[in-house]
């Protein structure tokens, strides 16, 4: 990791410093493995008690933690954020490709910006466009007259296909796929008829997707990712859908077609969301939550049975089969009460 002094990590974090700001930090660490040269924080309370032996050179915590604090101090708002923004100036990972390998195949007719750098066996398409300082890696693909905004980063094995348009500053993890068609088809007496997908997928600015997540393109307009949305691994956007600002998913969520998720939502693992239906802004699904209509109103919804041991579930099961039995006999029971309080 870089090198910096608590006086300049004070500054990066808008910390107040508390000891000696010509200490050298090397590396950010837990505060149960932080030792000399190490800089930790705080973001629980419940781990206050391990201040006063905690070996870190510095610490960054709230202004209620100080002092209880044996070393060099940087008091901040919210220690969690602090850790993100020095992480970002410490963080040591390479590039996923630095200037323009012999094995690339650009077509004559891309546009590439200034300071471009793109992996070996890259292929860009013609018409493309990729913007100032962005970096294709190895392996990829850029389709037909798809746009990468400047700053974007693309690592191996990326596949983004003809006229998507990715924004500036976006960070798309290794083998994920952007712009495949949609699910669309027709069926005419048993048979399959596929409907060519003729939209594109928009992708906002600052926006980060996982691994081996899918994007499909639209069938008739696009599907819209908004800025500053952050995409976990392994997910399924489906055609038309439009993903508002600020929002985050988590890995192994499926979205159906022509769904609208509002801004700043946040979607826990493992989530099945129905297509045609609308979530407003500020929502959160918990994790395995299953969602089949609208959500109109902000707040926190959870679906999905908690596990059980194997015993308790299958009489859970058992319960769930007679609900409408059980539904019949209380009904019948209701009305032969009702029928004794009236004589």
């Amino acid at each position: 990791m870089k090198n910096l002094t608590l006086a300049e990590i004070a500054t990066i974090t808008g910390g107040e410093l508390h000891g000696d700001g010509d200490a050298i930090i090397s590396a950010i660490a837990p505060m149960d493995k932080a030792k000399e040269g190490d800089i930790t924080f705080l973001s629980n309370a419940k781990y206050s008690k391990h201040l006063a032996s905690c070996n870190a050179s510095a610490v960054m915590v709230k202004s209620s933690e100080l002092e209880l604090c044996s070393s060099n101090t940087i008091v901040v708002d919210d220690p969690y954020i602090a850790f993100a923004k020095v992480s970002q100036v410490m963080d040591t990972t390479p590039a996923p490709a630095c200037e323009i390998a012999d094995s690339a195949v650009i077509a004559s007719t891309a546009t590439i910006g200034t300071n471009v750098s793109i992996g070996a066996n890259a292929v860009i398409e013609t018409g493309a466009v990729l913007g100032d300082n962005s970096v294709i890696g190895a392996g990829c693909f850029i389709g037909k007259n798809a746009k990468i905004g400047a700053g974007t980063k693309l690592w191996a094995n990326v596949s983004i296909y003809h006229d998507v348009v990715l924004g500036e500053a976006c960070l798309v993890q290794s083998s994920t796929v952007i712009g495949s068609d949609g699910f669309g088809y027709a069926n005419e007496k048993g048979e399959w008829i596929k409907i060519p997908q003729i939209g594109s997928v928009q992708v906002g600015n600052r926006v980060e997707i996982g691994a081996c997540t899918t994007i499909d393109r639209g069938a008739l307009d696009d599907t819209i990712i908004e800025d500053n949305v952050i995409l976990d691994n392994q997910l399924q956007i489906a055609h038309n859908v439009h993903i508002g600002y600020g929002s985050a998913i988590a890995g192994g969520t499926i979205i159906a077609g022509s769904t609208s998720l509002g801004k700043y939502c946040i979607v826990g693992g493992g989530c099945v969301i129905n297509g045609h239906i609308e979530i407003t802004d500020g929502v959160t699904i918990t994790g395995m939550g299953m969602v089949m209509r609208n959500i109109t109103e902000k707040g926190m919804y959870s679906s999905g049975i908690p596990l059980q041991s194997n015993k308790d579930w299958r009489k859970t099961a058992v319960h769930v089969h007679r609900i409408d039995e059980m539904n019949k006999r209380l009904k019948t029971v209701e009305k032969q009460i009702e029928k004794n309080v009236e004589s």
